[in-house]
């Protein structure tokens, strides 16, 4: 299985986070950490495997 680095929802652009889960709730776990610290993320099942996205847009207070 060849897996894309990024892929765009919705206009959007989320990149792998460099996983290949056996499981939906493996998955779940990880997205719910990524969403916990600002990232919207997205989940892909591909053959039985499970693939997370996330994306998070810098604001202007965190930029120096």
């Amino acid at each position: 299985m060849e897996v894309p680095l990024a892929r765009k929802v919705d206009g959007k652009k989320f990149l792998w986070d460099g996983v290949v889960y056996e499981s939906d709730e493996q998955a779940q776990q990880i997205m719910e950490g990524y969403a916990k610290n600002g990232f919207e993320v997205q989940k892909f099942d591909e053959e039985g495997q499970f693939l997370v996205y996330s994306r998070r847009v810098a604001d202007a207070a965190s930029k120096c």
